[in-house]
């Protein structure tokens, strides 16, 4: 039986090709799918087989509602921060999940605050950090968001809220496309799955092409934002240091630096885009700014990594990374030297190669697909999963 799905984008960046990827799976399987999203992404949702409905407003809120009111979707899927596109399915009475293309972004008890890069504590003083910089991290985030949520809610009938992730809570279901085994996943609420990573190449790398270029030495991999995050002085450095060292780099700079402004050694090639995952089949090792999804791509080609983060979700990714002893963390500052240095002992030490397999084995199971569709689809022993409910307000608030 085929299913309508509404699904709510938000952004242009990383979180976009997983997301998309959740697309292009309900597509192939038969499905009627629905994106509302920028007008700029017209061509990449053309690309997965969906229908288009361009975003009229700032918010999704009232361009979710009437695209609910003209198809009746079965369900809303939504993007972590579309919050409108939640407030709308639930005013609705249309059952919305969340999709979150990385690791679990909320609070969960025992584990280290989203946000800090903080590793998982020891001991009482530990645990005391986390609850601390917890309740602040709390503050911050409801101070910010909480009032025009809540603002939101109201003017579509709704209850308010007493934190803002409780809307995401509110889903049937909030679904984290990564691997548990890289994440911290502790004992999270009943409605959060793992669901495993979308290894998609993004659509504008696709037609891209790559040679692999003659010679003994590692090939390097450097692969930072996709979005301007001002990392073009970090990927001098580490072209430079690259430049110190007997191996063969490839950087890919992405839509947001022009290559021409990184001078390169002779042994390092600068490109704006190449298909990463045939890259790393002949790699030794990732130069990342710490993104999720290259994460995901290094580990399932057994690759350990360099990870320089560069704010946003990068801090707690490298955190795992070091928890997992699966490669070197730097400052986004180190100098080349330095970064030479982790390259040349990431290379050198057999321990990063083993933490990196053994995550690769974890992701490439994961990353086949069959949970995702097993929590978008009612089962046969479950005709009505598609619609069932997981939380109310009040359950929440109680």
């Amino acid at each position: 039986m085929n299913y309508s799905y509404l699904v709510a984008l938000t952004g242009s960046g990383g979180t976009v090709p997983p997301e998309l990827g959740v697309v292009r799976r309900l597509v192939r399987r038969g499905h009627r799918v629905t994106v509302l999203a920028e007008e700029s992404l017209a061509e990449a949702v053309a690309a997965t087989g969906a229908r288009l409905r361009p975003r009229a407003g700032a918010g999704f809120a009232r361009d979710t509602a009437d695209e609910i009111d003209a198809e009746r979707p079965d369900l809303v899927l939504a993007s972590f921060f579309a919050f409108g596109a939640m407030v709308a399915a639930q005013a609705c009475e249309v059952p919305f999940s969340v999709l979150i293309p990385g690791v679990y972004p909320l609070p969960v008890e025992g584990e280290p605050p989203p946000g800090t890069g903080f590793g998982r504590a020891h001991g009482p003083v530990g645990r005391l950090r986390d609850r601390l910089v917890g309740s602040l991290v709390q503050r911050r985030w409801d101070e910010e968001l909480l009032p025009k949520l809540n603002a939101l809610r109201a003017d579509f009938g709704l209850d308010r809220l007493a934190h803002y992730q409780d809307q995401a809570r509110l889903a049937r279901r909030q679904l984290v496309l990564s691997s548990a085994a890289f994440d911290f996943p502790g004992q999270g609420p009943d409605g959060v799955r793992w669901v495993g990573p979308i290894l998609d190449e993004p659509d504008w790398v696709a037609d891209t092409s790559w040679t692999q270029t003659d010679g003994g030495d590692p090939l390097v991999l450097v692969a930072l934002s996709t979005t301007f995050q001002r990392q073009t002085d970090c990927l001098q450095r580490i072209s430079e240091a690259l430049g110190q060292l007997p191996v063969r780099g490839v950087i890919t700079t992405g839509p947001a630096v022009d290559p021409a402004e990184i001078h390169a050694p002779p042994n390092v090639t600068v490109l704006r885009a190449a298909p990463h995952r045939e890259i790393m089949r002949h790699a030794g090792l990732v130069i990342t700014h710490g993104g999720h999804g290259t994460l995901m791509k290094s580990f399932a080609a057994d690759l350990p990594v360099v990870v320089l983060p560069h704010g946003r979700d990068t801090a707690d990714n490298a955190a795992r990374v070091r928890a997992h002893r699966a490669g070197i963390v730097l400052p986004r500052t180190a100098t080349p030297q330095r970064i030479a240095r982790a390259v040349r002992h990431t290379l050198r030490t057999p321990a990063h190669y083993r933490a990196a397999a053994e995550l690769g084995r974890a992701i490439r199971q994961d990353g086949r697909g069959q949970a995702l569709l097993r929590e978008l689809e009612p089962s046969p022993e479950r005709p009505d999963q598609v619609g069932e409910r997981i939380y109310s307000v009040r359950e929440l608030e109680s």
